[in-house]
């Protein structure tokens, strides 16, 4: 019997372990969009979505199907089960904030000439989604990618929702954070984040000035749901020169429109402050 060199089976083990890990990855991926989304959707659609072919997109589908994560309510069709994940709701549904936040958005960027872009954190989640935007006009400029999921730690709008939320959640989330480093400029200490965190709350706004993209800064504020919860963030982006040249104007336009937003779902600024 031929003996396996065993620096071949680590090497094996360990191709093995990334292939899981990609493929955990991808189930939780394609799990988020479809609470995200809200929707029923079709397999095609979420395979040009997701810019995953259907025949690797299928099983991560029957998994999520098996495990009731997902509901398949006709053929080559699957969404999110009605009532919600374990009878709960994440956070306001997509087509309700998106209807809801789109015009603010949209002043929001016609007003700065940058880029503005909605974002919401699941509620089980350790990532920030982009769900939709309002992008620039101007050449040089910054851009979202939708359906993109990014850190808290480092992006304005992973920071606003982060620095809003009931404490124990926060402790919680950074507790099992890794503060990957993406830039010379990302905090990657845990205690500095919470120092700023708790500013960013003093404040009411996060800046994120190169420490996701080289080049780029962004501002979000919290925005919040009818019972002054946070799920959800109103940003704004752009090439880092011109964004910090109008910080002043750029971070009252970002807070009036994530305020304006928190209002149309029902959120009573008075009541807040009362408390």
């Amino acid at each position: 019997m031929e003996k396996q060199d065993p620096k071949k089976q680590d090497s094996n083990m360990d191709k093995q372990g990334n292939n899981s890990h990609r493929t955990a990855g991808r189930v939780l991926e394609v799990f988020e969009y479809l609470a995200i989304s809200g929707e029923t959707t079709t397999l095609a659609a979420l395979s040009a979505r997701m810019n995953i072919a259907k025949s690797s997109l299928l099983p991560l589908l029957r998994t999520l199907v098996a495990r009731q994560w997902v509901e398949q309510p006709r053929a080559a069709t699957y969404r999110i089960p009605a009532g919600g994940l374990f009878g709960g709701r994440w956070f306001p549904s997509r087509p309700e904030l998106e209807v809801l936040a789109r015009p603010f958005l949209v002043r929001l960027s016609d007003e700065t000439g940058e880029c503005s872009v909605l974002g919401v954190l699941p509620k089980s989640g350790n990532s920030v989604v982009y769900i939709d935007k309002v992008d620039s006009p101007q050449t040089i400029c910054y851009t979202a990618e939708l359906g993109a999921l990014r850190p808290l730690h480092c992006t304005s709008s992973g920071l606003a929702v982060l620095a809003f939320m009931p404490s124990a959640r926060r402790n919680e989330l950074v507790g099992n954070m890794s503060l990957a480093k993406f830039t010379d400029k990302t905090v990657t200490d845990k205690v500095t984040l919470m120092q700023r965190l708790d500013e960013i709350v003093r404040e009411g706004v996060a800046v994120s000035i190169q420490e996701f993209n080289l080049g780029a800064t962004a501002i979000a504020a919290p925005i919040r749901d009818h019972n002054g919860e946070v799920h959800a963030a109103c940003a704004l982006a752009g090439p880092s020169d011109r964004m910090r040249a109008n910080m002043p104007r750029n971070k009252e336009g970002v807070k009036a429109a994530a305020q304006a937003i928190s209002i149309a779902l029902g959120w009573k600024p008075e009541l807040d402050e009362a408390q």
